[in-house]
């Protein structure tokens, strides 16, 4: 049985115990969300998620984070301590995106460390093999893709990113659209070339029901994959990202009637007049399934600041439909992340769902702030560091404090000082 089918069936399985008391929601609401498809809960039936997290509708927003080697730098320790250090920083989950090295080695060593879900894009894996062995991405069979499916699956991955919402239908669209960055998903790169290559359809597409006996089998939750997301705000719901859509809602219907649980992918670079817009569209046309989006990036000319403009983006498109942020680190578009920038990319997505949470009404986030206001009132500096989204960063700065231990710009505290200094106010 997967989660859908018990939740269906009036069963609360032990994962949506533990979601519903993360949420401090009744665990009735997360099982009948489950049901419906606007909840899911990642976990593959081969491995324990010692901490499991919902997505979805009437949830906080999660923050993903990414990791992996590549022929450019294979250091496998290095990405371990990756690990360590955005669960430290809060992530909920992490997608190994590894293209280089012992690819299976990493993907075991993440699953082992991880205590959270871990998510993967087995084309990734899939297009790398086909290289080594028949000589180009091409080249690679449909079974190849599927047998990397199974693969990972096996391991234990909980949810994996797939690139089915893509076809010729999309792709003639694509070429007609006139794109400045055409197409900036690894994956729909890989693909595309393939079926350009091939003069074949998409088998990921062309053979979806065989996907869904895989992942049913496993209870892994699919992640559509974006493979045609706007790599700038110039391509930002143009004609190929809203037929991508479109193909996504019907395979949505698809996964939801075999019992696969099921998220979509979204943009990439949207400007904030945008998002909305995007997020309504991919809520209507997917039948409210969870919206996994990356950034979103509010503009294109900030690098080395990208995890900002991912914040900034995200925080809007939380406010208005997405569930799921991967973060954005400020190596993006520039190099490979160090473990620095994993924990900067980790905070700055937590900001901006906190941001969004608040804005959706969420009860735990407006008791979070609520609490940090009293101790600020309060001059609670402990306190203060306990409710920190980066309690690290908050220790460090009392390096810089008054010398009533407050920070002298922090306005809260200091009108509290105010107050009592000039006013006998306390």
């Amino acid at each position: 049985m997967s989660q859908v089918l018990d939740a269906r069936a009036g069963k609360i399985t032990p994962e949506m115990e533990k979601v519903a008391a993360n949420e401090k929601v009744d665990v009735e609401f997360v099982r009948a969300g489950v049901a419906e498809g606007t909840i899911v809960i990642p976990r593959n039936t081969n491995r324990k998620v010692l901490k499991p997290c919902g997505i979805g509708r009437g949830l906080r927003i999660k923050v993903n984070a990414l990791i992996g080697t590549s022929s450019d730098r294979d250091d496998r320790q290095m990405e371990l301590r990756k690990i360590a250090a955005a669960e430290a920083a809060g992530c909920d989950s992490f997608m190994d995106l590894s293209t280089g090295g012992d690819i299976d080695e990493m993907r075991r060593l993440t699953l082992a460390h991880a205590r959270v879900p871990v998510g993967s894009v087995p084309i990734y894996q899939a297009a790398i093999e086909a290289i080594e062995k028949r000589g180009s991405i091409v080249a690679m069979t449909p079974d190849d893709m599927f047998a990397a499916v199974e693969k990972q699956a096996r391991d234990g991955i909980d949810f994996m990113a797939i690139h089915s919402a893509l076809n010729f239908e999309i792709l003639e669209r694509l070429q007609a659209s006139g794109r400045v960055t055409d197409i900036v998903s690894r994956g729909g790169a890989f693909l595309t070339g393939w079926m350009l290559h091939n003069q074949k359809e998409n088998p990921l597409y062309e053979q979806f029901d065989r996907l869904l006996e895989i992942l049913l089998k496993y209870d892994i939750t699919l992640s559509l994959g974006d493979a045609i997301r706007p790599g700038s705000t110039a391509d930002s719901l143009d004609g190929a990202q809203l037929q991508g859509m479109i193909v996504a809602g019907e395979l949505v219907r698809r996964a939801r009637e075999a019992g696969v649980q099921v998220m979509v992918e979204g943009p990439g670079h949207v400007p904030l007049n945008h998002v909305e817009t995007t997020m309504k569209l991919q809520k209507s046309l997917c039948g409210g399934a969870p919206y996994f989006i990356l950034g979103t990036l509010a503009t294109d000319v900030a690098p080395g600041y990208d995890h900002i403009t991912a914040a900034i983006g995200g925080a809007l498109a939380g406010t208005v439909g997405a569930d799921f942020i991967c973060y954005v680190t400020p190596a993006e578009h520039l190099g490979l992340p160090t473990e620095q920038d994993v924990k900067e990319g980790v905070i700055a997505a937590r900001i901006a769902a906190h941001a969004a949470d608040l804005a959706r009404g969420n009860r735990q986030a407006w008791e979070r702030d609520l609490q940090m206001a009293r101790a600020r009132v309060a001059l609670d500096v402990e306190k203060q560091i306990s409710l920190a989204i980066d309690r690290e960063k908050a220790r460090s700065l009392l390096d810089g404090t008054g010398e009533d231990g407050v920070c002298a710009a922090c306005g809260t505290n200091c009108a509290a000082r105010v107050a009592a200094r000039y006013f006998g106010i306390n």
